[in-house]
């Protein structure tokens, strides 16, 4: 048997857990302030999601407020619509620099 399939699979495993939920799916909430903690405990996203995404599949009837989740333009348009608002939390990634070579001198 080859050594690559005698030795363990070890490597690269995504940590990034996201999710979508449809917007028919928030219309079931019954709170008017919806984050990732609250569609957790109504169990609309598993526990280890850490991003969540709203997609415009269903209606909306009522207003609702979005709290640190991530919404596509169709869901946005139908939550304004709404009379509802939405508020996006965007972390950008720290980059660090490297410092600047020094040009030997002539």
């Amino acid at each position: 048997m080859p050594l690559q399939r005698r030795l363990p699979k070890r490597g690269f495993a995504s940590h990034r857990h996201s999710e979508e939920v449809r917007l028919s799916d928030l219309a079931t909430v019954s709170s008017d302030q919806i984050d990732i903690a609250a569609l957790k405990a109504k169990g609309l996203v598993s526990i280890r999601a850490l991003q969540v995404k709203v997609i415009l599949s269903g209606e909306l009837s009522r207003k609702i407020n979005t709290i640190g989740l991530s919404v596509t333009k169709g869901a946005r348009a139908a939550i304004e619509a709404a009379g509802g608002t939405v508020t996006e939390i965007i972390v950008e990634p720290t980059v660090r620099k490297l410092p600047k070579k020094e040009k030997p001198k002539a």
